[in-house]
């Protein structure tokens, strides 16, 4: 019998019963002990259009009860390989989104002190700054693979420094991103200047627009991303509205002509073999997703990131 944690099976409890942890995984309250942490962020203080993101970690969680534990393409054996555990959600301070991000920093500290690498449950692209912060303590710069539509890169929003369009031009005046180890993928829609991405290229970040992604298999791209990283630590953050609304209309700041989840499948797989130190699924927003679809997206985007971590087996 395995000492790793297991999701609870199908046959044991009815798929629709049992703990509303991510894929049914047993609880606890830090992450002492553990290789990976599925970790909650329960906001959306920081969004621009619709909100409702606040209720995302909760439906994810819903929607993983239908993963299972052996990947069959990858034949990925996570819960063969590393103790994993869901350890709930960070108590961000709901009425005060600067307060927040030290919350959010302060509770990653933690998790990190333990050695264990987290899978965030978002909540708004706010997050993935001040997780940032506490990943750079740990590691220094890191590379950054980056799926979204937009490049979240804007000098400010209604004058503030910090919100969910912000994250990456703090993290790069921080000091926290590793130089010329950023891919951003998926950039499309409207914007206020034909230049709007010529920031991101200008800092040394590669820019792959949706356009370039249409009707082609992305395991190309992320074979040049894996030798663009090389060995340093990675973190992945990926926006749900990076995929097209086709399969993912439930976020605040939908744009049509994204990539589609087996793309997304491919981004994730193809970083198979990187350093990844922590990754986030982030901006689905429940109230626009009737269906359940965009959660259970972000929740099978979460379970490959899970397979990809250094030291997960794979079985013969």
């Amino acid at each position: 019998m395995s000492d790793f944690n297991q999701p609870l099976g199908g046959n044991s409890m009815p798929r629709f019963g049992g703990p509303a942890t991510m894929m049914r995984l047993p609880a606890q309250e830090s992450a002492a002990g553990l290789d990976a942490a599925f970790i909650g962020i329960p906001m959306d203080i920081g969004t621009s259009n619709r909100p409702g993101t606040r209720l995302g970690p909760r439906q994810i969680r819903d929607e993983s009860r239908m993963l299972r534990p052996y990947n069959m393409a990858t034949r990925a054996a996570p819960f063969e390989s590393l103790q994993v555990a869901d350890i709930g959600d960070v108590p961000i301070n709901t009425f005060h989104l600067p307060k927040s991000v030290d919350i959010i920093t302060a509770f990653y500290d933690d998790v990190l002190k333990h050695n264990c690498i987290p899978l965030t449950l978002g909540g708004e692209h706010t997050l993935t700054l001040p997780i940032l912060r506490a990943i750079a303590k740990k590691h220094g710069p890191v590379g950054l693979i980056h799926i979204d539509a937009h490049a979240d890169v804007n000098e400010h929003m209604f004058g503030e420094p910090i919100a969910h369009g912000t994250p990456f031009r703090r993290a790069q005046e921080e000091g926290l991103l590793a130089h010329g180890k950023v891919v951003q993928i998926g950039l499309r829609g409207t914007g206020y200047a034909a230049e709007d991405f010529d920031w991101c290229r200008n800092q040394g970040f590669r820019v792959v627009p949706a356009e370039e992604c249409w009707y082609r298999s992305l395991a190309p791209l992320m074979e040049e991303v894996r030798e663009q990283m090389g060995d340093v630590p990675v973190y992945i953050s990926f926006d749900i509205d990076g995929l097209d609304p086709s399969v993912a209309p439930g976020t605040g700041t939908v744009e049509m002509g994204g990539l589609t989840s087996a793309q997304g499948l491919e981004i994730v797989r193809g970083a198979a073999g990187l350093n990844i130190v922590g990754c986030d699924l982030v901006e689905v927003s429940p109230p626009y997703d009737p269906s359940g679809n965009t959660a259970l997206m972000g929740a099978t985007l979460l379970y490959e990131m899970l397979c990809v971590l250094p030291g997960v087996k794979h079985s013969d």
